[in-house]
């Protein structure tokens, strides 16, 4: 068998050491043939650099890489471009340190490219420099490929006045690009984020937004056929079922998507399912978006969005929708048309990200580490039983273990949505069946439903109210299981803003 591509994302190892590739040339050669400035939003370790090295070795003409490839036999492998290559790594917490990033990279260029600029201190004079004697040297179109093209904004969003510099900085820079157009082959810029035009590329207005693009939904990740055709000799005794609900469900408007990263960990690691993809890095600043506001984590189950939170935001109008999608603890799950107007509904993508995210807002956010643990194993045991009357005792060991000093919105505990986020995290984050917040039934939504074998528990939250069981069985919530289950049981939880914790505790079992 080949050997699996493991943080590697140079094109020619890949090919030329055996290692397993998922072919991508058939949208490297789509986007190639009829698109000039292009942009591609996707989440962290998700194959962008490898496909941005993969158009690299296209356009430089190596041909033998690509033998028996999709591109092989329809692309002029004749035509030999200048290839400008820009990355963004190290240390980017300054604009100093960014400007030493770039001039450093467009001296990596010019030696690889054999042209030398005049001007080596200022950056944007340079890469000018860069492209106009290339094209002269070379009496061929350039083509410049970016790579992470906002981490030195993103990096810095704990610190906003470094973060604006530096998208001055880069403003600046892509501007270069526009102005040398008769100079150009090629343009393609890769990020996780997606800035307005107005606030990064007001210099490159002419570039084009590929992220939901469906021609190229497929262009970065593994498809459930390459899983078929490529992967299976690697997955001897896994549950494909499982394997889906772990790793698969990213949707940009083509098929289902698995992330990369996760599918070769997991088969380095004798098939554990773990987080792998998470655990690589989640920025902490998403904690801070989510403190800023009233948010309830169980809405993140089904949040409707419009277009415009989608496609972009600016640091001085930070979105945590937005981020959240763009960084890929969201996806699209369906399109809703009413009228004229587009709706997108956004969920977790899978059980890795769900139970991650769910994880990492207890152990950052809520509740240290340790007595989160002593908690979650408490629930887990109790809910297997089950034992509703020791729930309602981990229920208020839970909010009483809460530093609420840590909140800067004082008030918080004083909305249903602090409570309904709590309760929902550690019941996502203990690894049960399934876990649904929001479920639709005839007459409401239910707070949260916790499917657990043949049994089904459903929970419903009010603080300083009274009522909380009496709704589910007015409501008669639990109609929608009783075909589907054996036993269901009803929850009503209250709780009270002052103590901040339980005030009312009821239960009882219909079925």
């Amino acid at each position: 068998m080949k050997k699996l591509p493991i943080g590697i994302s140079t094109f020619s190892i890949i090919r030329k050491e055996n290692y397993l590739y998922v072919d991508k040339t058939k949208e490297a050669y789509e986007l190639i043939t009829n698109y000039k400035y292009t942009f591609l939003s996707r989440p962290r370790r998700f194959g962008k650099s490898l496909f941005l090295d993969t158009l690299s070795e296209i356009f430089e003409g190596n041909r033998e890489l690509f033998k028996d490839l999709y591109i092989y036999d329809k692309w002029d492998w004749s035509e030999k471009y200048p290839v400008i290559r820009i990355g963004f790594s190290g240390d980017l917490r300054s604009a100093e340190s960014l400007k030493r990033n770039i001039l450093n990279t467009l001296s990596e260029n010019e030696e690889r490219l054999g042209v030398v600029c005049e001007d080596t201190k200022a950056y944007d004079i340079c890469l000018s420099e860069l492209i106009k004697k290339s094209y002269r040297k070379y009496k061929k179109g350039v083509v410049i490929l970016i790579d992470e093209y906002d981490k030195a904004i993103l990096d810095n969003l704990d610190q906003i006045e470094v973060a604006k510099e530096n998208r001055e900085i880069l403003k600046s820079f892509y501007g270069i690009i526009k102005d040398n157009d008769r100079y150009i082959k090629f343009v393609f810029l890769t990020g996780v984020s997606k800035f307005s035009k107005a606030s990064i590329f007001s210099g490159l207005n002419n570039i084009e937004d590929i992220t939901l693009n469906p021609g190229f939904g497929n262009i970065c990740g593994y498809t459930q056929d390459d899983i078929d055709s490529l992967f299976l000799p690697f997955l001897k005794d896994v549950s494909l079922q499982e394997l889906r609900e772990w790793y698969d469900g990213y949707y940009f408007l083509k098929d289902k998507i698995y992330n990369p990263f996760d599918i070769l960990l997991f088969i380095r690691n004798n098939h554990s399912f773990d987080n792998y993809w998470f655990n690589t890095g989640t920025p902490s600043f998403l904690i801070k978006l989510f403190e800023k506001e009233e948010y309830n984590l169980a809405e993140f189950e089904d949040l409707v969005v419009e277009d415009d939170l989608l496609n972009s935001f600016d640091i001085e109008n930070i979105s945590f929708e937005t981020v959240m999608f763009q960084s890929g603890y969201l996806t699209i799950k369906e399109i809703e048309k009413v009228g004229n107007d587009k709706f997108y509904h956004l969920s977790f993508p899978n059980i890795e990200v769900k139970r991650s995210f769910s994880n990492y807002l207890l152990n950052n956010y809520f509740v240290n580490k340790a007595k989160k643990s002593k908690i979650q194993i408490a629930l887990y045991k109790a809910m297997l039983k089950p034992d509703l009357n020791q729930l309602k005792d981990i229920l208020q060991s839970l909010f009483s273990s809460i530093a609420y000093t840590n909140f800067s919105n004082k008030y918080i505990q004083n909305y249903e949505g602090f409570y309904s986020s709590i309760v929902y995290a550690y019941f996502a984050g203990v690894g049960f069946d399934r876990v649904i917040a929001e479920d639709a039934t005839s007459d409401g939504r239910i707070d949260l439903s916790i499917f657990i074998g043949s049994r089904v528990f459903i929970l419903e939250f009010k603080v300083d109210k009274k009522g909380a069981l009496e709704q589910i069985k007015k409501k008669r919530y639990y109609e929608k299981y009783l075909k589907d289950y054996d036993e269901i049981y009803l929850i009503g939880v209250e709780f009270d803003s002052k103590s901040k914790n339980i005030s009312d505790y009821e239960w009882e079992r219909v079925k």
